[in-house]
C-alpha cells in the first residue's frame, strides 16, 4: 500500500542497512514486552484496588488519584515523548523508559502509604509515555516494506489486546496468591529481555534533522492533555459539572495556543502538516471511534454481568475473553485481505461491524441472560480489531519515516482519548437515562438510610446495595426497577453508538476510498 511517497521508500531513517528479516522479527518480539506490560498494567490495577485499600487505608480522594495519576501524566506527555524520540533516537528513549518503568515498578510495589503509591503511579506515567510511541515508531522504521509493516502492526495491536485480556485474570491471580505489590513487581522480569537484548537487535532510528526541543511547547502540550483527560474522567464519574467542563474548556483553549505556536516554529514539537493529510486524519479519527465504541460497550457490559447477572469481576473478565481473542484474530486476518480490498473499505467494514454490535444491543431483548450482550461484544470486537490494525498502519504509512515518533504518539493519544470519551460520553448518558427512568417502589423512606436511598437513585450499584438489606419481595421490586431503568439506558446509549459507528463507517469509505490496495 502506498499512501504517500514516504511509504514506498525502502530506506530506514537511521536504521541499519541489510538487516535480515529474522533479526527484524526478533526485534519485534522484543518490542512486544513493553506493549504487553503497559496493556496488563492498565487493567490489572483494578483487581488490586481492594487489597490496596485494606493494606494502605487510603481516603476516597487517595483512591481516585491512585487510579488517575498514571493516565493523567501519560496522556500529558505522549506527544512530547513521541517527538523527543524522533530527536534523540527511538530505541534510546525506549531503553530509558523501560529502565525507569522497571525500577519504579519495583519501588512502587513496596509503597508504604497511599501518598507514596500515588507518586509512584505518576512517575510510572512519565516513563510509560516513553514506551508505546517508541515501540510503534520503531516498527515503522524496522519494517519499511508495507506488507511486512502491516503484519508487524497487527502483531503489535494483538499484543495490546491480549495484554488487556490477561490483565484482569493475571492481576486477580497475583493478588490472590501473593500481595497487591506483585501487580507492579511483575514489570521487572517482563523488561529484562528488552534491556538485555534491545541494543543488539533493535536498530536505532531518528529524525536526521530534528531541530531543537521547544520546552514551551512541551509545557503547552501538557496543559492541553492533562486538563482534558481530567475533565473527561470527572464528567464520567461525577456527571457534567463546573470542574469537569471547566477543565476541558481550559484544555481546549491551551490547544489553540499550542497549535498556533507550532505553526510559528521552524522546528515544531508536533508537525501540524501531518493533519493536512486526509488519510492520516481519517485514520486517527477511525482509531478514536473504534476505541470509543469498545470502551463504551465494556462500561455497561461489565456492570450488567456483575450487578445483574451476579458474576464476580474475574468471572466477568473470563466471559469477555472470546471477544478479546476475536479482536486479536481479526487484526491478523485482515492483513492479507488488504491485498484484495482497498484498506479504506476494510476500515469502513470494521466500523460497520461495530455498528452491528450496537444494533444487536439497541434493538435486542436483554432479559434472556448475558448471551445477546456477549454475542454483540464479539461482533463489536471483530470490528475493532479490523479497524484498529489497518488504521494504525495507515497512520504510520502516511507519515514520513523521520516523523514516525510523532505519528505514533498521536495514535497513542487517540487510544487514550477514544477510551476516555467512550467511558465519559456513553457513561454519562447511561447514568442520566438510568436516573430519569428509575421508578423505585413506594415505602422505602422508612426502611433505608437517606444515603442508601440516594445512592439507589444515582447508580445501578447503589440500587443493588440497597436491595441487599431489604426484605425479599421489596428487594426484588428494587432490583427489577433498577434493572429496567438500566436496560432503558443501555438501549439509548447503544442507539447513539450505532449512529456514531455507522456515520464513521461511511466517512471512512468516502475519505479513504482512493488509498490503493496493498501490492
Amino acid at each position: 500500500m502506498t499512501t504517500s511517497p514516504s511509504t514506498s521508500a525502502p530506506a530506514r531513517s537511521g536504521g541499519a542497512a541489510g538487516r535480515s528479516p529474522r533479526r527484524d522479527w526478533l526485534a519485534l518480539g522484543l518490542l512486544m514486552f513493553p506493549v504487553l506490560l503497559v496493556a496488563v498494567d492498565n487493567t490489572a490495577l483494578t483487581f488490586a484496588l481492594p487489597a490496596i485499600t485494606r493494606a494502605l487505608e487510603p481516603s476516597g480522594v487517595h483512591v481516585l488519584w491512585i487510579i488517575d495519576a498514571y493516565p493523567l501524566v501519560l496522556a500529558g506527555l505522549l506527544v512530547s515523548m513521541g517527538s523527543l524520540g524522533d530527536r534523540i533516537g527511538r530505541r534510546r528513549l525506549l531503553i530509558i523508559g523501560s529502565t525507569g518503568f522497571a525500577g519504579l515498578s519495583a519501588a512502587t510495589a513496596f509503597a508504604p502509604s497511599a501518598e507514596w503509591l500515588i507518586a509512584g503511579r505518576a512517575a510510572l506515567g512519565f516513563f510509560g509515555a516513553m514506551l508505546m510511541p517508541s515501540t510503534l515508531s520503531l516498527i515503522r522504521n524496522i519494517f519499511p516494506e508495507p506488507n511486512r509493516r502491516r503484519m508487524a502492526v497487527a502483531i503489535w495491536a494483538a499484543g495490546f489486546s491480549g495484554g488487556a485480556a490477561l490483565g484482569p485474570i493475571f492481576g486477580g491471580w497475583l493478588v490472590e496468591h501473593f500481595w497487591w505489590g506483585a501487580v507492579f513487581l511483575v514489570a521487572v522480569p517482563l523488561m529484562v529481555p528488552l534491556l538485555a537484548l534491545g541494543r543488539t537487535f533493535i536498530p536505532e532510528s531518528k529524525d536526521p534533522s530534528p531541530g531543537r526541543v521547544d520546552v514551551p511547547s512541551i509545557l503547552l502540550s501538557m496543559l492541553v492533555m492533562v486538563p482534558m483527560v481530567y475533565g473527561i474522567k470527572d464528567v464520567a464519574t461525577e456527571g457534567p459539572g463546573l470542574t469537569g467542563l471547566g477543565s476541558m474548556a481550559f484544555g481546549l483553549a491551551m490547544g489553540v495556543v499550542f497549535v498556533r505556536r507550532q505553526h510559528r516554529l521552524e522546528h515544531p514539537l508536533l508537525d501540524m502538516s501531518l493533519f493536512r493529510n486526509r488519510v492520516f486524519s481519517m485514520a486517527i479519527s477511525a482509531n478514536i471511534l473504534a476505541l470509543f465504541s469498545f470502551n463504551g460497550f465494556i462500561l455497561f457490559l461489565a456492570q450488567h454481568l456483575q450487578l445483574l447477572e451476579g458474576l464476580s469481576p474475574s468471572a466477568a473478565g473470563v466471559a469477555m475473553i472470546p471477544a478479546l481473542a476475536a479482536t486479536v484474530a481479526a487484526g491478523l486476518v485482515v492483513v492479507p485481505l488488504v491485498r484484495k480490498v482497498r484498506p479504506g473499505y476494510v476500515v469502513a467494514a470494521g466500523l460497520a461491524f461495530s455498528a452491528t454490535g450496537y444494533t444487536l444491543v439497541a434493538f435486542g431483548n436483554h432479559d434472556g441472560g448475558p448471551a445477546l450482550l456477549l454475542a454483540a461484544l464479539l461482533v463489536l470486537a471483530l470490528g475493532v480489531g479490523t479497524a484498529e490494525t489497518i488504521s494504525n498502519d495507515l497512520i504510520l504509512g502516511s507519515a514520513p519515516p523521520e516523523k514516525s515518533g510523532a505519528a505514533a504518539a498521536i495514535s497513542e493519544t487517540g487510544y487514550e482519548v477514544g477510551s476516555l470519551l467512550g467511558t465519559a460520553v456513553l457513561g454519562s448518558i447511561l447514568t442520566a437515562s438510568y436516573q430519569h427512568n428509575l421508578r423505585l417502589p413506594a415505602g422505602l423512606d422508612g426502611m433505608l438510610p437517606g444515603a442508601s436511598l440516594h445512592n439507589a437513585g444515582e447508580t445501578l450499584a447503589g440500587a443493588m446495595e440497597a436491595a441487599a438489606v431489604l426484605p425479599g419481595p421489596l428487594a426484588d421490586a428494587v432490583r427489577d426497577a433498577a434493572a429496567a431503568a438500566f436496560d432503558s439506558g443501555v438501549h439509548v446509549t447503544a442507539a447513539i453508538g450505532l449512529v456514531l459507528m455507522a456515520t464513521a463507517a461511511v466517512l471512512a469509505a468516502v475519505v479513504l476510498r482512493k488509498v490503493p490496495k496493498a501490492t
